[in-house]
């Protein structure tokens, strides 16, 4: 007798841990993503009909022509989760569009990221006479307002072929979008995107067809230039994408995208059920878009610029891929952001009641950054000029 009440006691324990850490979403939930058609926003949806389907959950969508559209809703808590790109990184370290007065560095976490068998990538038309990187000088390359992943991606590629923004004519575009019905309509020469992204495949089906630029994974000046540029972007070869294929792999780089990134203050059980939600789920939206197989929980990767969210820890955790080496890195990213937050105090706290322009405060926020970062042992990769 009492050995049975001591097993139902037990049970009723292992019961209360189980009901504790059973995923519990919220109901109603809102992510900003890219522009409609892009592989962003189609991976994102894709999410949303699983949420419905399997946990009866209303995932709204709402697409942004830019980074700074994309992470604004988050900021304001208008959403609780953005699937971003790079900027990500880019609001984490207060610099491009987020230097300015309004922004500097933002405590941004990771919850999980999509890293497909696609690449990030210039295109040109196939049948254009342009066959290298190099062949770029002097040609009309694209530069997206108010969407620093495009064009620093884009530098980074450049760079790769020892190519810089002076080297070549830049045409200016209002978004994304815009930027490939200008490819589409031959109104510039080579233009940026993931490999499996909607407008690309416009490009592949008409005349002129598609081509992408390589990088050489053995060229090791090459990928030296690239990620002074660009730390984020990674050798790649592709195997997914227009004009590609595991017949016709692409030889180029890469970087986690989307990102589904939130605030450091969201509530831990909130992220926990997310990221255990798109875990479990997987299976049911893999095969949404071309890109959706990059969230497979073993294409996660854990040490990457800016740190994750506690509450995906635990769930990392809870399958026992989370390790100390991981942790410690963890540890060195959260150092990183309490610097950057610092760097910006201090500056507030010295320019108080200066009416600075945006230039003016940019330029003294980047040198600030930098001062502290070098002192506090961190690289800052970009600097004022």
């Amino acid at each position: 007798m009492i050995k049975k009440s001591i097993l139902s006691a037990l049970l009723m324990a292992f019961v209360g841990v189980a009901v504790a850490e059973s995923p519990k979403l919220p109901r109603v939930m809102a992510w900003s993503a890219y522009n409609l058609g892009t592989t962003g926003y189609n991976q994102a949806v894709g999410i949303a009909k699983m949420l419905k389907d399997q946990h009866r959950v209303t995932l709204r969508v709402i697409p942004g022509k830019n980074d700074v559209s994309r992470l604004l809703p988050l900021m304001v808590n208008r959403v609780q989760f953005s699937a971003n790109g790079v900027s990500t990184y880019f609001a984490q370290e207060g610099t491009f569009q987020f230097s300015g007065k309004r922004w500097g560095p933002q405590p941004l976490r990771v919850v999980m990221m999509s890293l497909g068998l696609s690449n990030q990538g210039i295109a040109v038309a196939a049948d254009s006479e342009i066959n290298s990187i190099q062949a770029l000088a002097g040609k009309r390359v694209p530069y997206v307002l108010g969407a620093p992943a495009l064009n620093v991606s884009t530098e980074a590629i450049m760079a790769c072929g020892g190519l810089r923004w002076a080297d070549v004519t830049r045409v200016e575009f209002p978004g994304y979008v815009a930027m490939w019905n200008a490819m589409i309509a031959g109104q510039i020469d080579t233009a940026y995107a993931t490999t499996v992204s909607g407008p690309t495949r416009r490009l592949e089906a008409s005349p002129r067809g598609i081509r992408w630029l390589t990088m050489d994974h053995q060229d090791s000046a090459c990928w030296q230039r690239v990620q002074s540029v660009a730390p984020y972007m990674m050798p790649n070869m592709a195997v997914r994408g227009a004009g590609i294929s595991e017949a016709q792999p692409h030889e180029g780089g890469t970087y986690p995208y989307p990102i589904l990134t939130t605030l450091d203050r969201r509530d831990e059980a909130m992220v926990y059920a997310v990221a255990s939600a798109i875990d479990q789920g997987f299976e049911r939206f893999k095969n949404a878009d071309p890109g959706s197989m990059g969230w497979q929980m073993s294409r996660q990767k854990f040490k990457w610029l800016v740190p994750y969210h506690p509450g995906a820890i635990r769930y990392f955790q809870s399958l026992g891929l989370w390790n100390e080496d991981m942790a410690q890195h963890q540890q060195h990213l959260l150092d990183r952001q309490k610097v950057l937050a610092r760097a910006w105090t201090d500056l507030l706290a010295t320019r108080a009641g200066l009416m600075d322009d945006e230039e003016t405060w940019s330029e003294a926020w980047l040198i600030q950054r930098a001062n502290y970062l070098d002192a506090a042992g961190f690289d800052p990769i970009w600097r004022a000029q």
